[in-house]
Order: structure tokens, then sequence, then C-alpha cells
């Protein structure tokens, strides 16, 4: 299996995620997020993104070093770009989450963070359940998928109507 956890794969991936790689490396956003355990997440690890799919990065953060972090995300030390960082506080299943967006060349970035090891959060976890769903499904299951997702279907809700599952936020985390 694909060691998600490092960016090196997307080096020799498609060329989508080649890209990713280039920009994601050119601006150092995961020397900037390190002490964060940054894990590239969502769509693109997995090579069923879209056009518009975003880059979804999660991190790990105690709430004590908000400020810190949000320093660090608006590369107040370096400058890399002229971006409108938008910033959320939600909380999802009673956890409080940050998330930051922002555009990085022709990739919408989704920086998401919560007081968990990234390896724990959702949505690191749907993608490896997904990953290997697509790895035992196959290529024709994954087009599906990515059809699916064109109509803007997004990707857990995919999975659930061709899987039939009944609650697919919740049931992915299962596999």
């Amino acid at each position: 299996m694909i060691d998600f956890t490092k960016l090196d794969y997307l080096k020799i991936g498609n060329e989508r995620q080649k890209r990713a790689y280039e920009v994601l490396t050119k601006y150092k956003i995961f020397t900037i997020l390190d002490y964060y355990s940054p894990i590239l997440a969502g769509t693109v690890p997995i090579e069923i993104d879209v056009e518009g799919s975003d880059l979804d990065i999660v991190c790990e953060l105690d709430f004590k070093f908000e400020k810190d972090f949000l320093d660090n995300i608006s590369f107040s030390k370096i400058i890399l770009f002229e971006a409108d960082l938008k910033v959320e506080y939600l909380i999802i299943n009673v956890e409080k989450s940050i998330v930051i967006n922002f555009i990085l060349e022709e990739f919408p970035i989704e920086i998401f963070a919560q007081n968990k090891p990234t390896t724990q959060q959702n949505a690191y976890r749907h993608m490896i359940a997904e990953y290997k769903i697509l790895q035992e499904k196959g290529e024709e299951f994954k087009q599906k998928i990515i059809d699916l997702k064109k109509e803007g279907i997004k990707t857990e809700l995919a999975f659930g109507m061709l899987l039939g599952l009944e609650n697919p936020y919740e049931d992915l985390l299962k596999f």
C-alpha cells in the first residue's frame, strides 16, 4: 500500500499528482506545517479528483497553540503568495476544528486541523477506506466514482451510492 503520510508517491503519480507535488514543495507547505503532522488527504492522492478538486491537508493541532498555527498558515515569516485566507471554526462531532481555504496557483487548498492525530481524523480514514475499495473493485468502479463526482456528488456519497451504504460517512469508517 502507498504510504500516504509522505508526499513522495505524488512524484511518480499521474500528471495532476505530479503537479500537486510541485506546487506543495515549491511553496514549502508541508515544511511550514511539519510540526502539525500534515497529511494530504482527499481525492488527489487516490486519483479520483475532478476539475476543481482541492488539495485537502489534515493537521493535528493542540488548540492551546492555535495562534502559532494561524501565524504559520498566514506565512507571516515568508511571503510566498498573495491570497485571501478564509478561516472557519467548526464543531464536528463535538470536536473543535479549524478550516483554512486559499488558492495556490491552480489548486484550491483546504487545511483542516483538529486536536487528534492526523491518521485518526475522518478525512484520512475515509481516504484509506476509499483507496482499499478502489483497489478491490477495480478501474470500472473507479470511473463510476469519477463520473458521479463530475455530476457534483461528494466523494463519500458517491461511494455510498455505489456500495449501497446507508450512512456513507460513518459506514466508510468501518472498512
